[in-house]
């Protein structure tokens, strides 16, 4: 098989990982080629991918990091339908759920056709000036927020063409199922199982005791737009790309026409990984 590889090198053990990927694969006579990022990395008959090609040319994208870098993973994967497995290396990592100690042991499974595939919605967002972005897609959410200024603004939300709520906030989260356990979670949205289809809007900071967190369809266009006086708002995607939204300008939020795949294991389900690294259920102790 062939493997490609990402990895943040600012991540401890980051090297130590990589050098064990690919002895691995001089052993195993896999393939693995790296990401251009990494050509910090020094030995013979290594090749290179610059990020934007290196899913289509593998069977399998890993993922060295913690959540932001499996986010730019994806981000590189888009609609090549290439099944990412994430690597966590030091902090929360929730998307990326195996430990080095296990990575050589995935691998192994993966060559032995051991392992499951779980498809993950993509949100998608189109507005005006969109094209400058490098892809406008987001597998955790979609972010409209006050830009640099910290201040209440007033959000339309519009579904479908329907007028829904204008709310008073710091921003607005637009989640998939994958994001509800991050900046929406943090923010009161429910939790959901990333394998689900939906849409989730949970306002930041809402200036409202009635507002509420809302769930809707995967198949609903919502619109957005910021109504305050200056109009003046910023656009992220996954919390890496930021865009100015420019005066009254809408931002149109729908599902993408593809799916990331997601290679999961039997031992590490969403709600192991929930209780585990969240401490969901957890019973608070005095002392």
């Amino acid at each position: 098989m062939k493997f490609g590889l990402v990895a943040n090198l600012k991540r401890a053990g980051a090297r130590e990982a990589i050098d064990a990927i690919l002895r691995w694969a001089d052993k195993s006579k896999n393939q693995v080629v790296l990401c251009d990022e990494l050509k910090a990395i020094s030995g013979n008959g290594i090749t290179f991918f610059p990020r934007e090609d290196i899913a289509s040319a593998v069977d399998i994208l890993v993922s060295m990091g913690g959540d932001g870098t499996l986010l730019a993973s994806a981000r590189a994967v888009r609609d090549t339908g290439t099944p990412l497995l994430g690597i966590n290396l030091g902090s929360l990592g929730f998307l990326t759920q195996l430990t080095p100690q296990q990575l050589l042991p995935a691998l192994d499974a993966i060559c032995e056709g051991d392992y499951q595939i779980e498809q993950r919605m993509v949100l998608q967002a189109d507005m005006a000036g969109i094209k400058e972005a490098e892809s406008p897609y987001a597998l955790n959410d979609i972010v409209i927020n006050n830009g640099p200024v910290s201040r209440l603004i007033d959000i339309n939300l519009s579904v479908n063409g329907e007028d829904i709520v204008t709310y008073k906030a710091d921003g607005l989260v637009i989640s998939t199922p994958t994001g509800s356990t991050a900046y929406s979670l943090a923010v009161g949205g429910p939790i959901m199982h990333p394998k689900m289809e939906a849409m989730i809007a949970a306002p930041i900071s809402a200036f409202a005791l009635t507002t509420r967190p809302m769930i809707f369809s995967p198949d609903d266009t919502l619109e957005v737009r910021i109504v305050s006086d200056d109009h003046k708002g910023g656009l992220a995607l996954d919390g890496q790309v930021m865009l100015p939204i420019k005066g009254s300008a809408k931002v149109v939020i729908t599902r993408a026409d593809f799916h990331i795949k997601f290679i999961v294991f039997p031992e590490n389900t969403f709600y192991k990984v929930l209780k585990s690294k969240l401490h969901w259920g957890h019973t608070p102790t005095g002392h």
